[in-house]
């Protein structure tokens, strides 16, 4: 049996851009996540987040490179295999509103997967959906109403309630409140941590908010253009960042107090995030980082672990500490 729920070996995902061009979404990723563990993955919108989580989840195939669930490859898994894959692998979608069907009541779109992974009766279905809706802090007269009566936080609690109708263990959680009015944000992601707490989940949270992914995550994976940057435990990336690119991100997080938010000192990132269709040589961040030398134009960082458990991609991340 595996230490690990969910082990990820140079996973990666390459889409065809046409004219015999190559759009590399995920490119040689590598990462673990402990039972029970959240894993934090940040990075600028069109970095790869959202691919990597949906080819975990077999949505994507990957291109190359091995994904592990609980010590066993996926990669390869068919017919009832993969079926019990994904009962035990479930996504939480951004949109709420565009991954709800409009047509179906609460009941039934919460309902959907037991009838696919489990042999319930429509009263053990009932009692099922009732305790899910109670489960993410909603009544049981919401089972019969439809998604254009929801606002956006409680149709993001029936996203929720439906990933957890099939009791997984492993949960992709792609930028669940970036959707949602930021005073509905916080509650969903206690709920998270709350539900994860009572059913010993294991999650993957995507999102770009740093300021929640600290909150809710054990270790935290950067990524820059289809690529890990830096991973580590949380309280190590927050406190002692090493790549330059998580350093500029940390920059901009605001602070609540006024005096610490003048006295702030911001890394300002020049330029745009290069086309992953056509990344520049060696160090993919190289265009937009004031330490690069001719070395990182034509050398690839390999993430390599400074410290045990925090592992970064950068060829000077010594001298910038010292």
């Amino acid at each position: 049996m595996s230490e690990y729920m969910v082990e990820v070996k140079n996973l990666c995902k390459y889409f065809p851009a046409g004219r015999k061009r190559t759009l590399k979404a995920v490119d040689n990723v590598s990462f673990y996540i402990r039972p029970g563990e959240t894993l934090g993955l940040v990075g600028e919108s069109g970095c790869g987040k959202t691919t990597c989580g949906r080819t975990l989840l077999k949505l994507y195939d990957q291109t190359s490179g091995q994904i592990f669930f609980k010590g066993q490859e996926i990669s390869h898994l068919r017919g009832k295999q993969l079926l019990s894959f994904k009962k035990n692998a479930q996504m939480i979608f951004q949109d709420p509103y565009s991954a709800l069907d409009p047509r179906m009541t609460i009941a039934e779109i919460i309902a959907e997967g037991m009838g696919v992974h489990m042999r319930y009766s429509e009263k053990e279905k009932h009692e099922k959906v009732n305790q899910l809706l109670s489960q993410v802090n909603l009544t049981e007269d919401y089972a019969n109403r439809f998604v254009h009566e929801l606002s956006g936080g409680q149709r993001q609690r029936i996203g929720i309630a439906r990933a957890l109708a099939v009791n997984p263990e492993f949960i992709v959680c792609d930028e669940p409140i970036s959707a949602l009015d930021v005073s509905i944000q916080a509650q969903i992601v206690n709920l998270l941590i709350n539900l994860q707490q009572k059913n010993h989940l294991t999650y993957l949270f995507i999102s770009h908010d740093l300021s929640m992914v600290r909150h809710i995550s054990d270790r935290v994976g950067i990524m820059y253009l289809g690529s890990l940057a830096e991973l580590g435990a949380s309280q190590d990336i927050f406190g002692s960042a090493l790549h330059p690119y998580t350093k500029a991100l940390i920059s901009a997080i605001p602070e609540a107090d006024p005096d610490s938010e003048k006295a702030r000192q911001r890394i300002p990132l020049e330029g745009e995030v290069p086309s992953p269709i056509d990344p520049p040589s060696g160090c993919k961040f190289r265009p937009r980082c004031a330490y690069a030398t001719d070395r990182c134009a034509q050398e690839i960082p390999v993430l390599e672990e400074a410290v045990p458990g925090h592992f970064v991609a950068c060829h000077y991340w010594r001298d910038l500490q010292k």
